[in-house]
């Protein structure tokens, strides 16, 4: 009775050691990579972490529960009585569980790290994180696709969110961004318009997750502002191979701000270390029904395997006496600065090394908002931005079930939060005193303001000298320059696949006046684009558009015409908006699929495998069925794959080794012939060696006969050789697998 009673008030059961997990815990960071042993915020969500092992099953109110499989019933067979706490209780909870999800952004996913700069930014901003390379600053990142709900693919054609939340000893700062540098509208008082306009037709909820559709371009064709935007949507930026090789941006024009007062023009951009890929627009399609968690699940797997993302924080700096020096308005957020005017300059480096231990604690409850600075940054009058500063904040008061949303331990800064605020819905601090206002004398007059030399927040003194006007800036007329250079920086498979994905996208639209009015759009952008497009389509580009591109009709009813403004473009093209042009030099995290069957090389697998892994790239073993299989020297390799759970869309590139009955026992797999023939058409590099030149000649046909293939080959990506050299075919194939994609082939 002495032990049991003993146990009753430590509260604890006589358990088994809890489980190990990968999962970093506060207690165990000075032995995982990247972690210090004051990582801050990890030790703030450590507080409210719960961890179920060895414990007892209680309610919400710490009582343990007996019976957790029946509820209390008037007799076995008797009705359920409304005493029985415990389910009324479970059942509530769950009717609650859901909250309402983003209106925009819905489907994300998410994951910790760490920021740290290069050097301090002093002269620049005195933000505090921006100031000691040696400060780890903690982040948490969420990315995200646009207009899809929180069940759709990962997949979709669309602008993804690069959110970033910074935790630092000034506060809580959010960049909240996206993939793409600028948007489809100039003023704010126009997203409503633009999301009603590209989520689901309200008449049927058709499509889930995509614009090819009426209601998105009726409206974007009668907003010749978002042509710019539309050029990068169209692109192969819209379907990235991951989020871990995609760029962030900022998009708006922000200020630094350093001590002495001066203020610059700042625009944000990250910068993958692993390049900027994307995957074809056929391959996207398979993969969202492959697998629809593809970028979700490519994140996941890559921190618990220790390949840690990293992005390089880059800044464009202006000075403000040349705010108005460039042909494009620094607050029009449909326009970049070209990287030839202003370089990019790299400062800080972002890696994110853990991945969240729920979902919805985390990932689901984060809240963004542009309007959380820190001293040394500060916002300009960019018109889509000052109507963000409104927005984030609002929708999290319904999202999150009202103002106390900062409280949640993923939005809790790790700066100390004294602010006079009280109560409402699931308010968490127990605030000490009688007094909840100031000034005050009561409390001593605390909390003080802070003051300038105590990193106390003040606004820029920008100066403004003008009326209230509802209008635009003529200098924010030019529609189509910026649209022109993004399409002619493309190289040409890039420049194909917009017409192709602009061919998708219209032919999907069943109004005939839509498609001439985007045909008549693009082609202020470039006249080739806009016969190609049209050609597609069956349509002939419009001599001349019937009205004026920009209309406004005010209250009184009158028609105001406003045409674009002619801008030449200073540069004809940019080398930067090009993914052709992205660093090529690594293999790391790629994913290369092995096509075996029993009696395979061994050797030369062994051989392809070490060359591989060594390079940082994953083997992994695709065979007609799971389980294990035996090579022709007697080797022994796990199937990670069978054909019915590994397709080629869910890979990087293809290895067939040799192995006579290996092969042929391929050969008699239509799936096998589909996998490289598909890896074919995706221009993904392709490696063959021994006998398995034999099933790339079975698949590919012509050009790929197996007789002709006596020696190694390179031939667009696709390497081959009988005579068995596996060190040097694989030295080509590494080689081939760092260039990412041979578009060529799509000729």
């Amino acid at each position: 009775m002495a032990k049991a009673k003993d146990k009753a008030k430590t509260g604890k059961a006589k358990a088994k050691p809890a489980a190990k997990t990968n999962k970093a815990r506060s207690d165990e960071l000075p032995k995982i990579a990247g972690y210090g042993m004051n990582d801050a915020k990890i030790d703030d969500l450590a507080k409210n972490t719960e961890d179920p092992a060895g414990e007892y099953l209680t309610t919400n109110q710490g009582v343990r529960i007996n019976d957790n499989q029946n509820s209390l019933k008037a007799g076995e067979r008797g009705p359920s009585l409304l005493e029985d706490f415990i389910l009324r209780e479970k059942i509530t909870h769950f009717d609650h569980e859901r909250i309402p999800e983003r209106v925009v952004h819905a489907r994300g996913s998410a994951a910790h790290g760490y920021f740290q700069v290069y050097e301090s930014m002093a002269q620049y901003t005195k933000a505090g994180f921006l100031q000691d390379p040696s400060i780890k600053t903690p982040v948490f990142v969420r990315f995200s696709t646009v207009a899809g709900s929180r069940g759709s693919t990962d997949l979709a054609r669309d602008v993804r969110g690069f959110a970033v939340k910074f935790y630092t000893q000034e506060g809580n700062y959010d960049l909240v961004g996206n993939n793409m540098p600028v948007f489809f509208i100039q003023d704010a008082i126009k997203f409503p318009d633009l999301i009603h306009a590209v989520k689901p037709e309200p008449h049927h909820e058709i499509p889930q997750a995509a614009s090819a559709h009426d209601t998105f371009w009726d409206f974007i064709s009668l907003m010749p502002e978002s042509m710019h935007m539309i050029m990068w949507v169209m692109s192969d930026r819209a379907i990235p191979r991951s989020f871990r090789m995609m760029e962030g941006f900022g998009v708006h024009t922000f200020r630094f701000i350093n001590e002495r007062g001066k203020a610059r023009f700042v625009k944000f951009h990250w910068k993958p270390l692993l390049g900027l890929h994307s995957v074809a627009w056929d391959e996207a399609q398979k993969i969202s029904g492959k697998d629809p968690d593809f970028h979700r699940r490519d994140l996941w797997e890559a921190i618990e395997n220790g390949d840690y993302p990293e992005w390089e924080f880059g800044v464009q700096i202006v000075e403000e006496k040349d705010e108005h020096s460039f042909d494009f308005d620094l607050l029009d957020p449909t326009k970049i600065i070209p990287e030839e005017i202003v370089p990019v300059r790299r400062i800080g480096k972002m890696t994110l090394n853990r991945n969240p231990d729920n979902f919805f604690a985390e990932t689901e409850q984060v809240a963004f908002h542009t309007g959380n600075i820190v001293p040394g940054i500060d916002f300009t009058n960019d018109p889509l931005l000052q109507g963000r500063l409104f927005s984030y904040l609002d929708t999290q008061l319904l999202r999150l079930g009202g103002p106390n949303f900062h409280e949640i331990p993923i939005n809790r800064p790790i700066a100390p939060l004294h602010n006079n605020q009280r109560d409402g819905f699931m308010r968490q601090t127990v605030n000490r005193g009688q007094t909840s206002y100031e000034p005050n004398t009561l409390r001593g007059g605390c909390p003080f303001q802070a003051g300038m030399d105590m990193d106390g927040f003040t606004s820029y003194a920008e100066r403004i000298d003008a009326q209230k006007v509802r209008a635009r800036s003529a200098s924010f007329f030019d529609h189509f320059s910026q649209a022109r250079l993004f399409f002619n920086s493309q190289s040409e498979p890039e420049q194909n696949h917009i017409v192709r994905a602009l061919r998708f996208e219209l032919g999907k639209v069943e109004t005939p006046a839509i498609r001439e009015r985007m045909l008549g759009l693009l082609n202020q952008v470039d006249e080739s684009l806009a016969t190609r497009v049209g050609e597609g389509l069956g349509l002939q580009v419009p001599a001349k558009l019937d009205k004026p591109l920009n209309m406004s009709i005010p209250a009184d009813g009158e028609t105001k015409k406003f045409q674009p403004k002619p801008v030449t473009q200073t540069i004809g093209s940019s080398p930067a908006l090009s993914m052709a042009n992205t660093p090529k030099d690594t293999i790391k995290t790629r994913k290369i699929a092995f096509l075996v069957s029993d009696g395979f090389d061994d050797a030369a697998v062994a051989t392809m495998k070490k060359a591989l892994m060594t390079a940082g790239a994953m083997a992994l073993t695709v065979a007609p069925r799971l389980g294990v299989l035996t090579g022709a020297n007697g080797d022994a390799v796990k199937a990670d794959f069978s054909f019915l759970t590994g397709a080629s869309v869910l890979f990087d590139a293809v290895y067939v080794p040799g192995g006579d009955a290996s092969v042929e026992g391929l050969k008699r797999e239509p799936e096998a012939i589909n996998f490289v023939n598909e890896a074919y058409k995706h221009c993904k590099p392709i490696a063959g060696t021994g006998a398995g030149v034999g099933l790339l000649a079975r698949s590919l046909g012509e050009g790929f006969t197996e007789a002709d293939i006596t020696e190694e080959q390179v031939n667009e990506g696709v390497i081959t050789s009988r005579a068995g050299q596996i060190s040097k075919v694989a030295a080509a194939f590494i080689a081939a697998i760092a260039q990412h994609r041979f578009w060529e082939r799509e000729r």
